[in-house]
C-alpha cells in the first residue's frame, strides 16, 4: 500500500483536472460532493493529527471519534472553491505525512482506542488512515457531475 505522501502526490493531477462545476455536483441531499468528500479527508487528518501526536507521546490512551457530518457540514465545504481545498487538502495530508513518517518503531507500537472502539495500534491507525484517504479518492470520480 502507498503512504500518504505517494497517495497525495498520485491523485493531486486528477483531482485538480476536475471543474469547479464538476466538484460541486451533489448527486442527492444525503450523498457527499467531490467538494464534501475533500472537505472530510480535510476533518479526518485535522482529527487523525492529533491521535497521532497524541498516542505517539503516550501509550494507552482513549480518544474521541467525531460526528463527519458535522464536520462536513460546519466546514461549508460546499461553498467553498475547489482549487482551494484542493490546496488545503494537499497542504494539509502533507503535513500529516511529515508526522506519521517520523513516527519511531516504539510510538507506532503504542494502542489507543478511538471512540470506544477496540484497541489499536498507532501503526494501524497510520495504515488505516491511507486506506481512508483511498476509499474516498475512488467515490470522487462517481460523484462528479457530467
Amino acid at each position: 500500500m502507498p503512504g500518504l505522501r505517494e497517495t497525495v502526490l498520485e491523485h493531486l493531477p486528477r483531482l485538480q483536472a476536475i471543474s469547479e462545476a464538476r466538484a460541486g455536483h451533489q448527486p442527492a441531499p444525503e450523498v457527499w460532493s467531490a467538494k464534501q468528500i475533500i472537505g472530510h479527508l480535510i476533518d479526518s487528518g485535522v482529527n487523525n493529527h492529533a491521535r497521532f501526536v497524541r498516542a505517539g507521546a503516550e501509550d494507552g490512551l482513549s480518544l474521541p471519534g467525531y460526528d463527519q457530518d458535522l464536520w462536513v457540514a460546519a466546514g461549508a465545504y460546499q461553498e467553498r472553491s475547489w482549487a482551494g481545498l484542493l490546496a488545503l487538502w494537499e497542504a494539509y495530508q502533507l503535513q500529516l505525512a511529515q508526522v506519521m513518517e517520523r513516527l519511531s518503531p516504539q510510538q507506532r507500537s503504542h494502542t489507543l482506542t478511538v471512540g470506544g472502539g477496540e484497541p489499536v495500534t498507532v501503526q494501524f491507525l497510520a495504515e488505516d488512515y491511507v486506506r481512508h484517504q483511498l476509499h474516498h479518492l475512488a467515490q470522487i470520480p462517481e460523484r462528479v457531475g457530467p
